[in-house]
C-alpha cells in the first residue's frame, strides 16, 4: 500500500519505481530462499494493473501479448518455454468443450518440461509468484492448469 500512497496508483509509476518499492517490501527470500512450504502461485491477466503483492512476475505465454509494452508489463521473467506447445495451443483454441482434454495433454507436456521445474524453483525462492497470461477467459486457459500443476497437494 505504501506504493499507492507514494505514487497515487499503479498507472502513475514507472516499472523501475515499482521494482524498487517491491524489492524494498520483499523479504530476504531472494538470497535465502523461502522453503517454508508457503509457496503461493497466483494467476493474473497481463492486462490487469501491477500490484506490489504480485511478488515475482512471470509471463507464461509463448507469444508477447498485444498492446502491452515491456515497461507496463513489469516482468521479472518471460518464461515462454512453459507455455503449451504451438500444436496443442492451436488445437485447444480456448474452446470450453476441449478444456478437460487440454488439461490432460498440457499436464503431460509439463511432466517433461524443464521450464516447469524452473517455476517450482522460483516458488521456493519467492513467497509469491504471479503467473501472467493474456487469454481473455480467466477460467479456461493454460495458466489455470499450470498453477494447479505447480501447487503441491
Amino acid at each position: 500500500m505504501a506504493l499507492f500512497r507514494q505514487f497515487g496508483n499503479a498507472r502513475n509509476i514507472s516499472c523501475t519505481q515499482f521494482q524498487q518499492v517491491k524489492g524494498a517490501a520483499e523479504p530476504a527470500c531472494r538470497s535465502q530462499g523461502c522453503d517454508d512450504g508457503a509457496v503461493s502461485f497466483r494467476i493474473k491477466r497481463i492486462y490487469d494493473e501491477v500490484d506490489p503483492s504480485d511478488g515475482f512476475r512471470v509471463l507464461i505465454d509463448r507469444l508477447w501479448p498485444r498492446g502491452v509494452s515491456k515497461e507496463h508489463a513489469c516482468l521479472d521473467l518471460w518464461l515462454k518455454e512453459v507455455a503449451p506447445s504451438p500444436e496443442l495451443r492451436t488445437w485447444f483454441d480456448h474452446r470450453a468443450d476441449r478444456f478437460t482434454e487440454f488439461t490432460t495433454r498440457y499436464t503431460a507436456e509439463l511432466d517433461t518440461n524443464p521450464a516447469a521445474r524452473t517455476l517450482r524453483q522460483l516458488g521456493r525462492a519467492h513467497p509469491t509468484v504471479t503467473l501472467l497470461y493474456g487469454a481473455k477467459n480467466p477460467e479456461i486457459n493454460h495458466a489455470v492448469v499450470l498453477a494447479e500443476y505447480l501447487t503441491p497437494d
